[in-house]
């Protein structure tokens, strides 16, 4: 039984149709482009300064700094 990708979309670099050896990429060459931009920082996922986390407001540790008797 074989599983096909689907409907091929174009690749996300360069628009050409993608490959099923580099999917979603059309080429080694376009799927190094992508990398390089992910470890240079072109893309990045925003993050926002609200997003707090419970560990962060709780205490990370586990105790308060009054307990330091």
């Amino acid at each position: 039984m074989s599983i096909g990708l689907g409907k091929s979309k174009p690749c996300p670099i360069c628009k050409k149709p993608s490959v099923a050896e580099f999917h979603p990429f059309c080429s080694a060459r376009c799927a190094d482009v992508d990398l390089n931009r992910w470890l240079t920082g072109a893309y990045v996922i925003p993050a926002r300064d609200d997003e707090a986390t419970q560990d962060d407001e709780d205490g990370a540790l586990g105790y308060n700094e009054d307990d330091n008797i």
